[in-house]
């Protein structure tokens, strides 16, 4: 089963991949460095660093689908 707390939403707006909020310092509507090309590599078995641009915290993604990013570590706060 998939750790739900492990997920982040994302939305796609043509070629480009947004989150609405980051998940480390909340800043809103951020661009991430991937393509389309690299949701599917991702979807397919490949792990992507992704280093967010407003504060530069990392994470590993180790899969996708069309609505959620899946990371090796927890992004959701557990309450």
């Amino acid at each position: 089963m998939i750790p739900f707390q492990n997920t982040w939403p994302y939305e796609q707006i043509q070629q480009d991949i947004y989150v609405h909020e980051c998940p480390f310092c909340n800043k809103s509507n951020v661009l991430l460095p991937f393509k389309k090309k690299d949701l599917l590599e991702i979807s397919e078995g490949a792990k992507k660093l992704l280093v967010f641009n407003c504060c530069h915290n990392k994470i590993t993604i180790v899969d996708a689908d069309q609505d959620y990013l899946l990371a090796n570590q927890p992004l959701r706060n557990k309450r």
